[in-house]
């Protein structure tokens, strides 16, 4: 078992390598393939000729193209996310000074709806056809149809604006956690509501699915009392599809923290790849986006070892690849 663990776990490492390198190499293509000259392209048509030569020398962007991959590549590897075309500071430190925010607020969105959606699918399975099970369906599709930005904008207007129960922009003042954790509300709502429909549909399906195998039906029939096997059991086997969409739902909850960071006006990676964006400061945009993909892989691969934690079938599939 033990080393049926060890492959699993290596062919796992070597996978989420492969598409951090990937990523690495789309994202050096990318800004490689930038059409025109670059200095004029980040810098603007109204840089001086001696700016834009002395920032393409600094850039290394007159250098061939395999030394500028490998030096990007060397960079990465240790620490070195480039520099702000407009500030000069170091890619990193800004990414680091704002990923505390998106970090907070897409796992918070994350437990939230966890701790929405599993209960009412739960409910919703176990009282199947019923008003309350259509009435539930119902909300799930529309909480999964609905944007978040436009949730947003709506929790905005209604509890900000209307009613003013919540504060509406920013982060909070960074000593004050009662401030921060009020502010946070709003988004952490906004980024989770679709998410509450997802898993609600997903575990509602699945308790189906594992309430009418042979080994539940022969609990109820030793008499095991209904509660306990729904909960105890049944619910178990019916999260692992859940633990996988997890997963997966934090590149979308990523994703979806840049419109709902913009809309409340929160620092975050999403809005430092928004502004950078703007102002075509393609630095900061590769460095925030790489961070962004590899806290996602790392997600994934926890995701995937717990995932077969729980069945142990995933770890003699993977290993068997």
């Amino acid at each position: 078992m033990r080393a049926e663990t060890a492959r699993y776990l290596a062919s796992r490492l070597v996978t989420s390598a492969l598409i951090v390198l990937g990523a690495m190499l789309l994202l050096f293509a990318l800004s490689a393939l930038v059409p025109g000259d670059p200095a004029v392209t980040l810098l603007g048509p109204q840089a001086t000729p001696e700016f834009a030569r002395q920032f393409i020398r600094e850039m290394g962007l007159d250098r061939p193209l395999h030394e500028r991959l490998w030096l990007f590549l060397t960079n990465v590897l240790t620490g070195n996310l480039g520099t702000d075309v407009l500030s000069g500071r170091p890619v990193a430190g800004m990414v680091l000074s704002v990923m505390p925010y998106t970090f907070v607020l897409t796992f918070g969105a994350i437990g939230l709806a966890v701790l929405l959606g599993v209960p009412l699918g739960v409910f919703a399975a176990t009282h199947r056809g019923s008003l309350a099970d259509n009435v539930l369906a119902f909300i799930s599709v529309a909480f999964i149809a609905v944007p978040s930005f436009v949730v947003a904008i709506l929790l905005l207007l209604v509890f900000s604006i209307w009613l003013n129960w919540l504060p509406v922009l920013g982060a909070g003042n960074a000593d004050d956690l009662w401030d921060q954790a009020r502010r946070l509300i709003l988004p952490m709502v906004a980024l989770a509501i679709g998410w509450v429909g997802f898993i609600a549909r997903l575990v509602r399906s699945s308790m189906l699915e594992v309430m009418a195998e042979p080994h539940i039906r022969t609990m109820r029939a030793y008499g095991i009392p209904e509660r306990l096997v729904t909960y105890k059991y049944a619910l178990k086997n019916a999260c692992i599809p859940t633990i996988a969409l997890l997963g997966m739902g934090v590149g979308r909850l990523l994703g979806g923290a840049v419109l709902v960071e913009i809309v409340f006006a929160r620092p975050g990676l999403g809005r430092l790849i928004f502004d950078a964006l703007s102002v075509r400061n393609f630095p900061v945009v590769q460095g925030a986006v790489l961070v962004v993909v590899v806290v996602f892989v790392v997600v994934n691969l926890l995701v995937d070892l717990s995932y077969s934690a729980i069945d142990p079938r995933m770890r003699r599939g993977g290993a068997a690849k």
